[in-house]
């Protein structure tokens, strides 16, 4: 599938993100769009996440010495160039005919970490041979705790480093822009990673959001994540912590690191924006894990 036309909808140069927002509302197909822009509900949170950034002020330090910059981080033993990863993101075919493969040599030539979605549009296998850097994989514990297992040992044999299990999803949030827009996956994307499950195929499920349901697990609780981290030698992040309380039980479990994430906005409206929530979080942490953030980056 490609969605795009041969050429671009402006002239101008595409310099930060604003404008390749706009070049990619103007190329897209209306359904697509929608569902990536989109969040839940009233989209109050969208806006916080954004807003927030907006709201930080700066204090600058003149006359040091910025001759020799150094970005590298160090996190769970492997040195970054710099502190960014990309989070991750379903269906890329949405946008880009070779999808998530495109992301991968995209990540590899800027040096950074992608974490692949469980969503993808393209096989953990087949990131993962396009991936000049580290992958790690984002998942969901499916209610076949089998077919999770396998997706596991898939991940460890394709070379991922690290698992970024979602915590924030225990049935998906009122998507209202999706149902507008009656979105659905066109011909040739499909859930690349989930093949052979049942429920990822979308019979008798009119939406997306029917279907994406029925592949959650409503009963997760904190046994299971006992259970993932028995079951691979990977380390365990947890995605979508916002409560410090929550910070510090992740931690008793042993977890390697927390990503502290309102899931971009899209499955509970009036979360508190991420950049918001980070200050407690860490000092509930108080260094013991890695804490990562999400959500209304914009430079």
């Amino acid at each position: 599938m490609n969605p795009l036309p041969a050429t671009p909808a402006t002239s101008s140069p595409l310099i930060d993100v604003p404008d390749f927002e706009r070049e990619a509302r103007a190329r897209l197909p209306h359904m697509s769009w929608e569902y990536i822009s989109g969040a839940a509900a009233d989209e109050i949170t969208l806006r916080w996440n954004r807003e927030s950034y907006d709201r930080l002020r700066l204090r600058p330090q003149v006359l040091v010495d910025v001759s020799h910059l150094d970005t590298r981080v160090t996190l769970l033993g492997r040195q970054h160039a710099l502190p960014i990863l990309l989070a991750p993101t379903a269906y890329q075919r949405l946008t880009h005919p070779e999808g998530d493969l495109a992301t991968a040599r995209g990540a590899g030539a800027a040096d950074v970490t992608m974490v692949a979605s469980i969503f993808a549009s393209n096989t953990i296998e087949e990131i993962a041979a396009a991936a000049a850097r580290p992958l790690w994989l984002q998942l969901y514990i499916q209610r076949d705790r089998d077919f999770t297992r396998d997706l596991v040992r898939r991940a460890e044999a394709a070379g991922c480093e690290a698992l970024v299990l979602t915590v924030d999803t225990p049935v998906l949030g009122p998507r209202n822009r999706e149902l507008r827009s009656k979105f659905s996956l066109p011909p040739g994307v499909d859930r690349a990673n989930l093949r052979g499950l049942p429920n990822a195929l979308g019979a008798h499920r009119s939406t997306e959001g029917a279907i994406f349901s029925a592949l959650l697990d409503p009963s997760l609780t904190w046994k299971d994540i006992d259970w993932l981290r028995s079951i691979t030698r990977l380390p365990v992040l947890l995605k979508g912590i916002l409560n410090p309380d929550d910070a510090v039980r992740a931690v008793e479990a042993g977890v390697a690191g927390i990503i502290v994430s309102n899931h971009g906005a899209r499955n509970l409206d009036t979360e508190p924006a991420t950049i918001d929530a980070l200050p407690e979080v860490a000092a509930k942490v108080a260094g013991r894990v890695p804490v990562l953030v999400d959500g209304g980056i914009r430079r």
